[in-house]
């Protein structure tokens, strides 16, 4: 029985979970959970929780060897399907702190998946937290930690054993560093799963990493915020999450429900339906563009007909082409002919005063276009 390691310890303000896996082996989808444990720690103190696990496959005779956990202790042990309930209370809404975190949030939401559960827990990786405390050692691994900051295990490569030497860890960087030092660290390498409502990491991995344009919204699906990047993914991610937001930000966070994004090839799409969006959608934290003098509502379309301006897709390096008529924004196609489609099913163009005021001026500089009918004519001949 090691000593306590929690004595003139301040508990954390919001829910932690230490957490460790023992499995039948490394692959995701294909191999199972043997043995989980689970330290609780929160405002009111510490907990713990472990139990076997029946993986419903054999265990190889290197795991065993490596774990002592064998087929036989846990034939009679309950599957992760009866663990499930209890065990999603236990970690819901709480920080998930593993070592090589990857792994074990990797299987335990895999397992949560194959029951139609959403696990979706910020993670921070204690691997990486060393890695970032500690830049000047070459040994991040558990053992290591035991060496070097004197924790004390009662086994190794057990379940519960394993993550209380996590939370052993956890207080040692708390004595040994400056809060404000240690929140730094902590803030870098925490994975933000839960980013605002029900925008998960899981979303944000979906929206495309190039140019495009992005909108939120907030209770009762009110348009909040529209913007652009040529980083569409990493821009969203910024306004949801990180230390580095700014006071605008944090506000919008807090009010955001849900987002939709488009991908827009290039700059210049960027440009456009962004204006188009915050014209149409007029959302609250967006300013209202400056009137100026050249702004002219119904101003001569100098072509005879609707036009397509090519940009290169950053992400892909393929063309694509934006096609406006009458100062009206219609889309974004992949090929001329698509473009030609684009406008013949679109409904008489309107002026736009946002889509003037993004290509008047670059018309002015030479922003080169295709007459979409010229274009048209040119591919049947060819």
């Amino acid at each position: 029985m090691h000593p306590d390691p929690s004595a003139s310890f301040a508990f954390p303000s919001e829910p932690v979970v230490f957490v460790d896996l023992e499995t039948t082996g490394s692959t995701f989808g294909v191999d199972r959970i043997t043995e989980i444990g689970v330290v609780e720690v929160g405002p009111s103190g510490v907990s713990q929780w472990a139990s076997l696990v029946n993986p419903q496959r054999p265990i190889s005779s290197f795991v065993q060897q490596l774990t002592g956990i064998t087929d036989a202790m846990v034939r009679d042990a309950p599957t992760f399907e009866q663990l499930a309930s209890d065990l999603l209370e236990r970690m819901n809404g709480r920080l998930f702190v593993a070592h090589n975190a990857h792994f074990d949030h990797g299987f335990l939401k895999g397992e949560f998946r194959r029951m139609c559960l959403r696990f979706a827990p910020d993670v921070l990786c204690t691997v990486q937290l060393s890695r970032a405390v500690y830049p000047a050692e070459s040994r991040h691994g558990l053992d290591a930690l035991v060496e070097r900051h004197a924790l004390v295990p009662s086994a190794r490569h057990r379940a519960l054993a394993d993550a209380d030497l996590l939370w052993q860890f956890w207080q040692h960087l708390h004595r040994a560093h400056a809060p404000d030092v240690l929140r730094a660290h902590l803030d870098r390498v925490t994975r933000r799963f839960q980013l605002a409502a029900h925008i998960d990491e899981d979303t944000i991995e979906q929206i495309a990493a190039g140019c495009g344009v992005y909108m939120f919204y907030g209770d009762d699906d009110v348009p909040l915020y529209v913007g652009r990047s040529v980083r569409l993914r990493q821009r969203v991610r910024s306004h949801l999450v990180g230390p580095r937001r700014s006071a605008k930000d944090l506000r919008l966070a807090a009010l955001v429900r849900r987002l939709e994004w488009k991908a827009t090839g290039g700059e210049i799409g960027a440009l456009l339906a962004e204006a188009q969006w915050i014209a149409n959608a007029r959302p609250a934290h967006n300013r209202a563009p400056k009137s100026r003098s050249g702004d002219v509502r119904g101003a001569p379309w100098p072509y005879a007909g609707a036009i397509a301006i090519e940009e290169r897709d950053e992400a892909s390096g393929q063309r694509v082409w934006h096609v406006i008529d009458n100062w009206c924004y219609l889309g974004m196609a992949r090929s001329l002919a698509q473009a030609a489609a684009l406008r013949a099913n679109a409904d008489a163009p309107a002026f736009e005063l946002s889509t003037y005021r993004v290509l008047s001026e670059r018309f002015a500089r030479g922003l080169a276009a295709t007459p979409l009918a010229a274009a048209t004519l040119a591919s049947a001949i060819i």
